[in-house]
């Protein structure tokens, strides 16, 4: 789309807001930004606009300013059927969002990762990997860099890795990735979707503008999953750690395969993968899939497996002292991301749980724990869910169960209760938003405790 001389109207002055405000400057649009907070509270972000052309109207209710309008950009935390958002649909204002802008306005290659859990891994993954392939690599979206700011400067010969969420994907209707991952379905952000049919709708999106000269890859041990590759124009490649698939990544007597048009390749030995756990296992035989679909040699996906170490707040090691070992899970931030880090945890551990309510259930967790409670023996609750997480704990029959008014406190309820040869997890099976900005923040907040002690 051309934006030249387009008056578009960006809400929300967060990291993606103000990267969208500098990209459609350069492309010739005339920019109003906007945001309900005040300019105040917005010094840092509005800095990245000085010596733009800008109207900043900030602090003033968005539905003021839809006059005179061509385009609203929204920020993916404002749900399409928020007011202001629909008056400017029935005023015949184009209604988008910062992702699906600069998938519109970049060049390069696009290559999109989206699911419930595992998407800051995988796309990070993928950087390492076609970086070792010696090609130009953004990764972008939803793992905190704007893809704005990869579309200003990108060329034809990069690519793009981009993390997608399901909030991104409400307004995107021209979103075209050369290959599409999506990682696993599990319950989430109900609280924002409400449904599990419409939540699942959201991820799917990413998949509708590919062609039959594209690829789309699905996790097929995934039950969430089930009949939805049928959907899709596209090449369809899977994954799978439990049984061999037709086309795509598996696991064989302790290899990584990949099964390709009838050919199969060894990648490497699943010991050789650095990061630990089944979900990165998972996460390798996806980026194994989406690497293949772009042309990268083997030899080079297995160098990159061997030596990618993770990403910051996924289950990260932080320190071990008095032989008590602490790591930052603050990624954590669903059920399902938390079951995956107990299902790693091989030492006994105090987990801590709790944060922002995004309205699901906690049972299947709290089942878990208290089937592991050989590993599992302590959990620390905070937040606003600290009396929803023990009600479904005690349920499930575990009674390790202690209460702590801060991160702070958190730490050192755990440090108490470890002893030498134990785990403390933060993984909090929720959100941030009741106490933190952010997942980043929480965790760097722990780290910090941590580190202090």
């Amino acid at each position: 789309m051309d934006y030249r001389g387009k008056r578009v109207l960006i809400v929300g002055m967060a990291r993606s807001g103000v990267a969208a405000a500098k990209l459609l400057c350069a492309r010739g649009a005339v920019v109003t930004v906007n945001d309900s907070k005040q300019e105040a509270e917005l010094t840092d972000s509005l800095a990245g606009l000085e010596g733009l052309p800008v109207n900043k109207q900030i602090g003033r209710p968005a539905a003021e300013l839809l006059a005179g309008q061509d385009v609203l950009v929204i920020s993916p935390g404002i749900p399409v059927d928020t007011p202001f958002v629909k008056a400017a649909a029935e005023r015949g204002l184009y209604v988008t969002g910062e992702l699906e802008v600069a998938s519109q306005l970049s060049r390069g290659t696009l290559v999109a990762v989206t699911g419930t859990n595992g998407k800051t891994t995988t796309v990070s993954l993928l950087g390492e990997i076609f970086r070792n392939a010696g090609k130009r690599t953004h990764v972008v979206g939803n793992i905190g860099y704007p893809f704005s700011l990869a579309a200003a400067e990108a060329k034809d010969e990069d690519v793009i890795v981009c993390e997608v969420s399901s909030f991104q994907m409400e307004t995107a209707d021209t979103f075209h990735p050369k290959v599409a991952l999506l990682t696993n379905l599990t319950e989430d952000h109900l609280n924002r979707h409400g449904t599990m049919e419409v939540y699942g709708a959201m991820k799917m999106r990413m998949f509708a503008r590919q062609t039959p000269s594209d690829y789309a890859v699905f996790n097929a041990d995934d039950p969430g999953l089930k009949g939805l590759s049928g959907q899709v124009k596209s090449k369809v490649l899977t994954f799978s750690r439990i049984r061999e698939v037709r086309q795509g990544a598996f696991v064989r007597e302790g290899k990584v395969i990949l099964r390709l048009e009838g050919q199969e390749r060894v990648i490497c030995g699943t010991g050789e993968i650095f990061i630990p756990g089944p979900h990165n296992l998972e996460n390798a035989l996806g980026a194994v899939c989406c690497a293949a679909a772009m042309g990268v040699p083997s030899p080079v996906i297995r160098h990159s497996l061997r030596t990618f170490r993770g990403v910051e707040h996924r289950i990260e090691r932080v320190r071990t002292l008095e032989g008590v070992t602490y790591y930052n899970d603050s990624k954590g931030t669903n059920v399902d991301s938390t079951l995956k880090a107990v299902d790693t945890m091989t030492a006994p551990t105090v987990i801590i749980l709790g944060g922002y309510d995004k309205h699901t259930s906690f049972d299947p967790l709290s089942q878990r724990i208290a089937q592991r409670k050989e590993i599992i023996r302590e959990a620390v609750l905070i937040g606003d869910t600290a009396g929803q997480i023990e009600e479904s704990l005690r349920k499930a029959g575990f009674r390790g169960i202690h209460h702590a008014g801060s991160m702070g406190e958190a730490v050192a309820v755990s440090r108490n209760l470890a002893a030498e040869g134990w785990n403390v997890l933060l993984s909090p099976a929720c959100a941030s938003f009741d106490m933190f900005r952010d997942y980043e923040e929480r965790g760097r907040i722990f780290k910090e405790i941590v580190n202090a002690l």
